[in-house]
């Protein structure tokens, strides 16, 4: 377990009954213009802060999947155990800690019984499936300065199933015993995790438990997924009570199956936040306040995978992903937001809309796809990796938010701004436009100077130079993103 989980279950509580009330008075003109090229914004650091942000995460790809997801390959091929000891070292660096020093992303999301799949004798108990897995998985953690995963289901066990597979099925029975049975045997998968190395922030008992799919699942009606969480998330509770339980990663509160919680004191006791999966939507869908919050119980929401479907991207995504964080930060008081893979292997056809970056393994011999990345390297997927390297780069751990006051609130051009926890100011600011500039006087009612700096779908971190406060005016060119940071 993590040494920071104490602090962060106790804090994710305050900050979801805090924030609410006083999230969003000071907006005004409401506005859903698209066709604007100025506004002006007063950053509030005068006023009571927001939230605290917990970090980033990401999920690993540390076993194979078929192309399209069609199906669970003998083949081994995964990251970190297809790299190279270099481009390891690289990878940790380079993304996973976006060239900080100390550390990046918070979270790494470990998908049990699909890229964690291997099994003991009894098919009842998860295993790493190649020799080396688990140990390899925290050394990255260590490496990276990761606290640690979020451990959730594809699917249990064959053991546990109607099918005796990965794919399809659900869990034989629904029985108090078979359950109990059930969720010591989960306990049990995370004690083989941190025995091996591998410490355990989050835990969620199903990915999609609506969904039937060509790779690893399981299905839960509400009423069986309400009387499987209450039987594994109290032994999750007892054993490790300091790692945050997650319900239901796919409709959070809104859906059957989280009204099914909400209904059930008991049940709802167990559950620290709610999940949600709004893969690759327009970050606009988050912009009415407290959408997201209203029925959540006083718990935090969040975002927990984020990707886009149909194996493209393009340069309005690097955006509108940019976006997406800031919305479910600033409308719905997300603590945290997941980027679905850091990177997928480069013959899967959906590698493109969900990966951060792309590897070769060192079976794929086809040299007519990325002919310059040698086997065992990894490249940069730039349209994805630059909408989110930036918050991993500007937006330390426990970085707290604060109010922006907005002469318009518009759909392409989005305001966050925050403390890190030196105390130092920054601010994000977007322009979702492809053919406008749009230009931000930003009031940071601070005389100091703030220096630029811009990513785009094909622009890292470039340096924009210095301005002083404490009004800044600031044009933004289409397609772009802007972290101001105070120096020194």
């Amino acid at each position: 377990m993590s040494s920071h989980s104490p602090s962060r279950r106790s804090l994710l509580r305050g900050a979801a009954v805090a924030g609410v009330a006083t999230a969003f008075s000071p907006l005004v003109n409401f506005s859903t213009a698209t066709a604007a090229t100025s506004g002006s914004y007063v950053i509030r650091f005068d006023k009571a802060r927001q939230q605290t942000i917990l970090g980033l995460g990401f999920e690993i790809q540390s076993d194979s999947i078929g192309s399209n997801n069609n199906g669970l390959p003998d083949e081994i091929n995964g990251v970190p155990y297809d790299l190279t000891d270099s481009e390891r070292t690289r990878f940790y660096n380079e993304m996973l800690k976006a060239g900080r020093t100390d550390r990046g992303f918070r979270y790494c999301r470990l998908a049990m019984g699909l890229y964690y799949r291997g099994l003991d004798p009894t098919r009842k108990l998860m295993r790493g499936r190649y020799p080396g897995q688990t140990a390899q998985l925290a050394d990255m953690i260590r490496q990276a300065g990761i606290e640690g995963t979020s451990v959730e289901y594809w699917s249990p066990a064959p053991g546990w199933k109607s099918n005796d597979s990965y794919i399809g099925g659900k869990l034989k029975q629904f029985d108090a015993t078979f359950l109990g049975q059930f969720g010591d045997a989960l306990v049990a998968d995370l004690d083989y995790l941190t025995a091996g190395g591998v410490p355990i922030s989050m835990w969620g008992l199903q990915n999609e438990p609506r969904y039937s799919t060509k790779y690893s699942s399981c299905v839960y009606s509400p009423s069986e997924y309400l009387a499987t969480f209450k039987a594994t998330a109290s032994r999750i509770r007892a054993k490790y009570p300091d790692v945050m339980i997650t319900a239901d990663s796919q409709d959070g509160w809104n859906g059957a199956i989280g009204q099914a919680l909400k209904a059930d004191s008991t049940a709802l006791s167990y559950v620290d936040a709610w999940t949600y999966h709004h893969i690759g939507a327009d970050s606009k869908m988050h912009q009415t306040p407290d959408e997201y919050t209203s029925g959540a119980a006083g718990k935090p929401v969040f975002n927990n995978e984020f990707e886009y479907l149909d194996n493209e991207t393009s340069d309005w995504r690097t955006i509108n992903t940019a976006q997406s964080i800031m919305n479910w930060m600033v409308f719905q008081d997300a603590p945290t937001w997941f980027w679905l893979h850091a990177l997928k292997p480069i013959a899967n056809a959906e590698a493109p809309g969900y990966s951060l970056g792309f590897w070769r393994p060192p079976s794929d011999t086809d040299f007519s796809r990325f002919p310059d990345l040698a086997p065992g390297h990894w490249t940069w997927n730039p349209q994805n990796w630059n909408g989110v390297a930036g918050f991993v780069k500007y937006m330390p751990w426990d970085s707290v938010r604060y109010m922006v006051d907005e002469s318009a609130r518009l759909e392409n051009q989005r305001i966050m701004a925050w403390k890190t926890p030196a105390g130092k100011p920054v601010f994000a600011i977007t322009n979702r436009s492809a053919t406008e500039s749009f230009t931000y006087t930003v009031d940071t009612q601070t005389a100091a100077p703030f220096q630029g700096h811009r990513y785009g779908p094909a622009t890292n971190n470039q340096n924009v130079g210095f301005k002083n406060g404490p009004q800044l005016t600031i044009t933004v060119p289409p397609h772009s993103v802007e972290f101001w940071v105070r120096t020194p």
